[in-house]
């Protein structure tokens, strides 16, 4: 299996629902690098994985949609914890609708959002 990795950062600011967040539940603020990765069984017909050029636009793209943005404001965010494992997943979403990954071969895709350099979580699916 061949793999890369391209990395990002983004500011947000949001607050959550629920006692299980304790001081969370005001809104803060956080910031995480984002860590997106493809995979191939094979390489393609150049040899690589993906374009990275392509690949870190897309992802800055995406990043740019939500940084500096209070989440608690977006629409499609509406009563949602914007926590930091759907907000892998979120990214690892648009990953794959602007990556077009099936059609490229791509068999998974993996988001990591680190907080912090002691917490992170992740999100993988397959395109």
């Amino acid at each position: 299996m061949f793999s890369v990795t391209v990395r990002d950062h983004m500011m947000v600011a949001h607050s959550f629902r629920g006692e299980v967040f304790g001081p969370a539940r005001a809104l803060h603020g956080a910031t995480f690098v984002v860590d997106a990765t493809v995979h191939r069984r094979d390489l393609d017909p150049d040899g690589v994985v993906v374009d990275i050029g392509e690949f870190s636009r897309v992802l800055a793209q995406i990043v740019g949609e939500l940084n500096h943005r209070n989440l608690d404001e977006v629409p499609e965010f509406a009563g949602v914890n914007t926590t930091t494992e759907f907000l892998a997943r979120t990214v690892a979403d648009r990953l794959a609708e602007r990556l077009d990954a099936a059609a490229r071969g791509l068999c998974r895709i993996a988001v990591t959002l680190h907080e912090s350099h002691v917490a992170w979580a992740s999100y993988e699916r397959e395109p």
